[in-house]
């Protein structure tokens, strides 16, 4: 059988597999969830939910993923891939006592810097990248001996990022599937087994969640499975994108994880100028802010599915054709998705903001009549 055609096989098995456990384990999961108090109870107004919802989903998403990778991956000798699933473990058992009883963010952090440590220290590492600065005669930024500080923050920002957007119904388990495909599309391209493998078994894990965690969910998957889904695609960026495009390895992991990238950064630039500490958590996230343009939870999850998408697509066609056709794909399918956004979503906008008009209206009418009353109160107390 031609090295493509069993490649295929075994990403197809891979993902499969991962699926099919992912789905069978979410509901004993959920029980455990139950039992443990691991409930999402909706305390503030950053809660999308009205109910309390069991947490601890990603703890199926991972049993999906291990077993896959255990069966359809030889680990044996391979002490970068044997590095990346321990450091994963040490993430889901954070993410599992997180998610039972709510850990100080500076012990998570802790523990996210050692997890993202072990496979800095065995290979798993960003060397080089390529140069942003166009104008500079070297091609290529050489880390050197910062190599290993670069790499596990690359490794606990995007850990982070992911568990960051996780705010809506299958928002950061639907962006991290997107951002795996987008990887494994690209890994199947260069013939790399490995990577391929892995993220087919992280893409069918995530999917075999799907049907619980879209809205309405009936479980989410918690910081055990946001942070372990942020920690694969960081590794596994390293360890494909970084390593085998190194000529445009410093846009295209961006790319594909642009979505949670660019929000997190945002949230910080945003907390930082009205003096709050980059940690505080508030109600301004991308998701957030267009469920107060009027889109419901599906239209506003379905929009950044679109955004995710045309970036990993991009960094697709970034790898294969060229920066000019991957700028002019992104540049067509940015424009091609505000039409569609004015064609599907005009009129619940259109309703939202006639309904805060009509508030608005009704309370300057109010304050009006409160107006002229005041008048004739003091005419009276006068008389």
């Amino acid at each position: 059988m031609p090295f493509e055609n069993q490649l295929l096989v075994y990403v197809l098995l891979a993902l499969l597999t991962a699926l099919v456990i992912s789905f069978l384990m979410t509901p004993v999961v959920k029980t455990f969830a139950y039992k443990v108090g691991a409930i999402d109870v909706p305390k503030d107004e950053r809660r999308m939910h009205k109910v309390p919802i069991p947490r601890l989903g990603g703890l199926a998403i991972f049993i999906g993923f291990m077993v896959s990778i255990l069966l359809f991956l030889d680990i044996r000798g391979n002490p970068q891939m044997q590095s990346i699933l321990l450091g994963a473990v040490v993430i889901v058992v954070l993410g599992v006592v997180d998610d039972i009883m709510a850990l100080p963010a500076l012990l998570k952090f802790v523990v996210q810097i050692v997890a993202a440590l072990i496979p800095a220290t065995h290979g798993v590492r960003i060397l080089a990248f390529s140069n942003p600065n166009i104008f500079s005669d070297n091609l290529y930024w050489v880390l050197g001996n910062l190599s290993i500080p670069v790499t596990v923050l690359w490794i606990v920002a995007i850990t982070n990022s992911v568990n960051l957007i996780d705010g809506l119904d299958g928002l950061a388990n639907g962006v991290s599937a997107i951002s795996a495909t987008t990887m494994l599309v690209i890994a199947m391209m260069a013939s790399e087994a490995q990577v391929a493998v892995v993220m087919a078994a992280l893409v069918g894990a995530s999917v075999g969640f799907m049907p619980y965690n879209l809205n309405p969910a009936k479980m989410f998957m918690g910081d055990t499975g946001a942070t372990f889904l942020g920690y694969i695609l960081a590794t596994m960026s390293i360890q494909g994108l970084f390593k085998y495009y190194a000529v445009i390895s410093f846009v295209v992991p961006f790319l594909i994880l642009g979505l949670p990238i660019f929000d997190t950064a945002f949230a910080f630039i945003r907390r930082i100028a009205h003096g709050q500490s980059p940690m505080h958590a508030d109600r301004s996230h991308i998701h957030h802010r267009l469920i107060d343009m009027g889109l419901n939870q599906k239209q506003a999850v379905a929009t950044l599915y679109v955004i995710s998408a045309i970036l990993g697509l991009s960094a697709v066609v970034l790898t294969t054709g060229g920066e000019q056709k991957a700028m002019l794909l992104f540049a067509a399918l940015c424009i091609v998705a505000v039409v569609a956004a004015r064609v599907v979503f005009p009129k619940e906008v259109k309703e939202e903001l006639r309904e805060e008009l009509h508030e608005e209206l009704e309370g300057l009418r109010e304050h009006g009549h409160h107006s002229e009353d005041k008048p004739d109160e003091k005419k009276e107390e006068e008389s």
